[in-house]
């Protein structure tokens, strides 16, 4: 009697990101968000998802918010978001988050941009 037994074997190299040192917060290039941290990623060799084998390291900026990854570069870092920074979108917004010179919907619910009611 033959018996063939097929076993999936899953291998993989992906990259593993972790958050490196505590500092303050970077304002990100991409997005302008303060949400940018020194990170270190590392590609490991995976064999059915256990990492085995760390392959590669680098030291990279990492976006939290738009997933932006840019490796560290001597001379070059994002700039720290000072206390009270705000998103340049976010400049003519009032406190409720409204955008400031728009009519407001008193008890109406949603009204979409396209229909108007006179």
């Amino acid at each position: 009697m033959d018996c063939f037994f097929c076993l999936p074997i899953m291998v993989g190299c992906p990259s593993k990101i972790t958050p490196d040192g505590n500092q303050g917060s970077r304002i990100c290039p991409r997005c302008h968000n303060a949400s940018m941290f020194a990170a270190k990623s590392r590609t490991w060799f995976e064999f059915c998802f256990v990492p085995l084998i760390p392959l590669k390291t680098k030291h990279v900026w990492m976006c939290g918010i738009c997933q932006l990854q840019t490796q560290m570069q001597p001379g070059w870092e994002p700039p720290l978001a000072h206390p009270g920074y705000q998103h340049p979108g976010a400049q003519n917004q009032d406190v409720s988050g409204a955008v400031m010179g728009t009519p407001q919907n008193h008890g109406k619910g949603y009204q979409p941009g396209y229909i108007h009611n006179g």
